[in-house]
């Protein structure tokens, strides 16, 4: 990338620089979880209403879930959601 002085930084680099790249990582692993869940629903032929009474659950909070702009949702809902539709949430460090 030195080489060639017409390309510019990464999109991460610029992101760190601005102080925002945790949000933004933080956002796009939240609408793939949503997206992955929604998919999962799809294939199964589950409704949002049926999710919520699988996971003894109101629909308010199923919104929120697949709703990639709420960051408000814990890890144990993700998983029980998961559990649901018949997959895992996996986290690791790197």
């Amino acid at each position: 990338m030195a080489d060639n002085k017409h390309r510019g930084s990464t999109l991460d680099s610029f992101l760190a620089e601005q102080g925002t790249l945790e949000t933004f990582q933080a956002k796009a692993i939240k609408e793939v979880i949503a997206w992955q869940l929604t998919e999962a629903m799809r294939e199964r032929k589950i409704s949002k209403r049926g999710l919520a009474t699988m996971m003894h659950t109101s629909r308010t909070q199923v919104d929120r879930v697949l709703d990639p702009n709420d960051s408000n949702v814990t890890i144990e809902t993700l998983q029980r959601a998961a559990e649901v539709v018949g997959r895992k949430v996996q986290l690791q460090l790197v």
